[in-house]
């Protein structure tokens, strides 16, 4: 018998922090009606639906930095952030398994079937398929998608109080136009994703060159103009 676990990721579309992922196993009496898409959850429907998953599944988080991302691109990172959150998943699986009176058909791999919400799949051990939109359709990636935007969103509260300033408790990391606004006018704190090219539509379709990069990994001038 194989057991289901999901994956997915949150902070794709940011501009600062990591990128972070989920990967959940669910015991087969979890309450499944607490669950969806993490986006279509409230703060309260979200964190209750956290210390569930946490409490009672066998689950991994990971998380890949912003300067890992300006190095081997926002996909591959975030297919790197579910394998990490695959294997740490795997680590705890045989002795959850056990403790849920599951049988254990050799490592986590061969007891493992993988579902991955989005076009991609991650590179992890196991049999896995991906499909757009299974964060809506599947228990076992809606938990991920809670772990995912819940630990990713406690590290922005975190970053919040070394960076003050830049609202991230508030926006996340979202390109918002607040957070524009605070780039604009300070420049990036050390967690912003410099690989981003976020000028405004008139300026790309206008064919103008994307800015580079100083040596000192700042902004150069007018790429938030």
């Amino acid at each position: 018998m194989k057991w289901e676990c999901g994956l997915d990721e949150a902070g794709r579309g940011c501009i600062a922090g990591p990128v972070a992922a989920g990967c959940v196993v669910l015991p087969a009496d979890f309450p499944v009606g607490m669950l969806d898409d993490s986006k279509k959850l409230s703060k309260k429907a979200r964190e209750a639906a956290y210390a569930e998953i946490v409490a009672r599944a066998c689950w991994g988080f990971g998380i890949v930095d912003n300067k890992k991302i300006d190095e081997i691109n926002i996909l591959q990172a975030s297919l790197l952030a579910m394998k990490i959150a695959y294997e740490k998943m795997a680590e705890k699986f045989p002795k959850w398994a056990e403790a849920n009176g599951m049988p254990i058909c050799g490592d986590a791999g061969s007891c493992l079937s993988a579902v991955v919400d989005g076009n991609f799949v991650a590179d992890i051990p196991c049999e896995v398929r991906c499909e757009p939109k299974a964060d809506g359709n599947y228990p076992s990636v809606m938990a991920a998608s809670i772990i995912a935007k819940v630990g990713r969103d406690a590290l922005m509260d975190e970053f919040d109080a070394v960076y003050p300033g830049y609202g991230y408790a508030k926006h996340k990391g979202y390109p918002t136009k607040s957070h524009l606004e605070i780039c604009r006018s300070v420049g990036p704190s050390p967690i912003q994703r410099l690989s981003f090219d976020i000028r405004p539509k008139s300026e790309k379709a206008s064919g103008k060159k994307k800015p580079g990069r100083r040596d000192d990994d700042s902004f150069l001038p007018g790429l938030f103009d």
